[in-house]
């Protein structure tokens, strides 16, 4: 998912975008360790994805509680 993607969401909606990538990630996880998973460089892109979506998240938090000072 990019980043402009992400910012065309509202923060309800990344939040929860975010709770099902790591749902999705425990997921693979599982799968990793118990060899049903074929693309391992999945995992990677899901982590990606989780810590683009937590900055973006934290950089609307931050503007947000800047515009009100």
């Amino acid at each position: 998912m990019k980043a402009s993607e992400i910012r065309e969401l509202s923060q309800e909606e990344r939040l929860q975008k975010e709770a099902e990538l790591k749902q999705q990630l425990f997921n693979l996880r599982f799968q990793h360790e118990t060899g049903q998973l074929e693309n391992p460089q999945r995992l990677k892109q899901t982590k990606r994805d989780i810590a683009r979506m937590k900055t973006i998240i934290n950089q609307e938090a931050k503007k947000n509680r800047v515009e009100k000072e």
